[in-house]
């Protein structure tokens, strides 16, 4: 293990335990009321978010040190496996905050569509790589990846989860944009998007079914504090009193008054809120400088990667994570619609927890290949 530890980006490494360790201690204060009134046990959603941290970093181990390739026909069978749960969940009618998007295992939840995300990721890395090795590529050949991700995001879309169906469209079009067609093909497979999304969009207006009244009240998302005794304003409005209430240097750790069930979500979507109101404008820019700094790496990583495999994974896990920094603290600051998406390392949840370490080890796995392609090179 020392040999990989030597060879993984260490300052992403570190970047993730320290976000991995305050974010843990945060899910602690936020939840520490509402795990007492609902649990009897203060420490209740601090000890599930240790064990997720613990169950994602097994599976980081074990990805950092598993060659890619190895992983390859597990992919395949993973996208089928995904599809099954996201029309599983669509039957079964078990709805949880709105959304129909669970599976409850042993008192657990599970959400298919947060793996669909990485599935979608290693999908497209897998089978992109693949192509390129082929001389002659169809028209028809281009297209048929794209088939995956319409799947998902009509599936997502159904649930329905807006924030998660954005997120599957934005990892899809980066990934779009890198892999290495010629002009030709991208205009008209752009144009034929546009199209469809119109058509979509026709189709919706005249059947009347798209989004539900709750989906469609958060687009009102403006001026909150004017709607505070609505369910449009309530939680974003409170979540302002949490940041103004925090200052510069916050009220110390544990003082939180909004997490008193004023703002239902403390320890989930608005748990930025909670950080700036107990440890201060200061430190919630220094968040926002690590998430850039981890950013920067796994970037960095995909850039030098040898071959468009790494490239894609790198990217696609940069556009997840950059995704839901900009939803969620889009929608904390009032400057976009809420649409329930988790923050990184900070949000309690174990189905998002566990894929993004996993995201993670796979981003890990590809420096270390990397790195183990240069020094092959050298030694040649």
């Amino acid at each position: 293990m020392r040999k990989i530890f030597n060879k993984m980006d260490r300052k992403l490494l570190i970047l993730i335990l320290i976000s991995l360790i305050f974010g843990l201690m945060m899910v602690g204060s936020a939840s520490s009321l509402k795990a007492y009134m609902s649990k009897s046990d203060s420490y209740f959603y601090f000890k599930r978010q240790l064990l997720f941290i613990f169950l994602g970093l097994l599976c980081f181990y074990i990805i950092v040190k598993t060659p890619i390739k190895k992983w390859k026909g597990l992919i395949y069978l993973g996208v089928i496996i995904v599809t099954g749960a996201l029309v599983y969940v669509l039957i079964n009618e078990k709805v949880m905050n709105g959304i129909n998007g669970w599976l409850f295992i042993g008192g657990f939840g599970i959400q298919p569509s947060e793996f669909a995300k990485t599935i979608l990721i290693l999908f497209f890395a897998i089978t992109f790589e693949k192509m390129l090795k082929i001389k002659f590529i169809s028209n028809v050949s281009k297209v048929l990846p794209f088939v995956v991700p319409l799947i998902f995001i009509f599936l997502v879309f159904e649930q329905p989860d807006f924030g998660t169906m954005m997120i599957l469209v934005g990892i899809t079009a980066i990934i779009f944009l890198i892999i290495p067609y010629d002009r030709k093909t991208k205009f008209v497979m752009c144009n034929f998007t546009i199209a469809s999304v119109f058509i979509l969009v026709l189709v919706m207006l005249v059947t009347g079914k798209g989004l539900t009244s709750s989906q469609l009240s958060r687009f009102k998302f403006k001026d909150p504090c004017t709607r505070y005794r609505q369910e449009t304003g309530y939680q974003v409005c409170n979540g302002y009193i949490a940041i103004n209430s925090g200052g510069l240097l916050g009220v110390h750790y544990g003082n939180s008054k909004q997490k008193y069930l004023y703002l239902p979500e403390a320890h989930t979507d608005f748990i930025f809120a909670i950080i700036i109101e107990e440890m201060g404008l200061i430190v919630g820019i220094l968040i926002i400088l690590v998430y850039f700094a981890m950013i920067w790496r796994i970037i960095l990583i995909g850039k030098r990667s040898y071959n468009l495999q790494g490239t894609i994974i790198c990217y696609g896990v940069a556009t997840l994570i950059s995704l839901h920094i900009i939803i969620n603290l889009g929608g904390v600051l009032g400057l976009i619609p809420l649409t329930g998406i988790p923050l990184p390392f900070y949000s309690y949840g174990g189905s998002f927890m566990i894929n993004l370490l996993i995201c993670l080890g796979f981003t890990q796995r590809v420096c270390v290949e990397n790195k183990e392609f240069e020094q092959k090179h050298l030694i040649r």
